[in-house]
């Protein structure tokens, strides 16, 4: 067996595993690595030098990959790879070779904008700027334990209706409308609190902020109950910041947490290659329990 340890990086939660070379992972070696996914919902792997078939390989170690249908928006290269999408900022010949380009990303769980989300999502990097580009992850099994139980009432059985029209970096998809009525926005609904069917622990699910909507609400009563619920969300004791280094590999669990890229100068290229996996309908199972090791440990 591959030699495996995971040391955590932050009291809610992040994981820096050592298992060597991605490529050379034996069974029981890649099961430690999944445990270890599954219990600090996101992992960092360094030192890695994956070709994109090498990375594709991995990826469906994790799962059904997903090709990323919504992901375009008309102005970018087509992909030589349907399974990786390219993100960066970096233009060749007047044409962005990827997506999401150098600005802030907002917080937000990845592809929530479907009728099935994703499970894992994982980025490796190839390209970095000397500074910025940052990504933060949030534990929302921290955030519904630990949300103010008059609030956590106002969202019992609710369900939030989650924009498709544009990307984390507030680019229009291609193929949509710009949206003037978040309540006419397209795209599916999704329970507010969700169980990981994987962990049986329940979960804060909320997306991502602009163009959502809590059904059944004014639009005055969903905005304000969405501020708080994300004020709370994104408070600094739940997070982990990671500072990328090229052959970083970064997989997270979209089920349990929301991510974040801090902006980053546009005059270095940043170039990452992401793979995703398919996940399940959200759903707020019966015996969904809350009080998720890394939760009650950063609680």
């Amino acid at each position: 067996m591959n030699a495996v340890s995971v040391k955590p990086q932050a009291p809610a939660l992040g994981a820096e595993v050592d298992c060597g070379d991605l490529r050379a992972l034996d069974a029981a070696a890649f099961a430690a690595v999944y445990r270890a996914l599954l219990d600090n919902l996101v992992i960092r792997i360094r030192g890695q030098t994956l070709t994109d078939p090498e990375l594709i390989a991995f990826g469906k170690r994790l799962g059904e990959l997903d090709f990323a249908p919504l992901a375009k928006t008309g102005k970018e290269r087509a992909r030589p790879h349907p399974e990786i999408i390219v993100v960066s900022n970096v233009m060749e010949n007047g044409e962005a070779i990827g997506v999401l380009r150098d600005a802030e990303v907002v917080w937000h769980s990845d592809n929530s904008y479907r009728d099935r989300p994703l499970s894992y999502s994982a980025l490796y990097a190839l390209e970095v700027p000397p500074a910025g580009g940052n990504t933060g992850f949030a534990n929302m099994y921290l955030a519904l334990q630990t949300l103010d139980p008059a609030l956590r009432r106002r969202i019992e059985g609710r369900t939030l209706k989650h924009d498709m029209t544009y990307n984390s970096a507030g680019d229009l998809r291609e193929g949509f409308k710009p949206v003037s009525d978040v309540r006419d926005a397209p795209g599916p609904s999704h329970p507010i609190i969700r169980t990981h069917p994987e962990t049986g622990c329940n979960a804060l699910y909320l997306g991502r902020r602009p163009n959502a909507y809590i059904n059944g609400l004014s639009v005055a009563e969903s905005e304000e109950l969405l501020d708080a619920l994300w004020a709370h969300a994104t408070r600094e004791k739940f997070t982990w910041h990671h500072e990328w280094q090229v052959g970083d590999l970064l997989i997270w669990d979209n089920r349990c947490v929301m991510h974040h890229r801090d902006p980053f100068d546009g005059g270095y290229r940043r170039v990452m290659h992401r793979i995703q996996c398919a996940g399940d309908v959200p759903a707020l199972r019966s015996g969904g329990r809350e009080g998720h090791p890394r939760a009650a440990v950063a609680a």
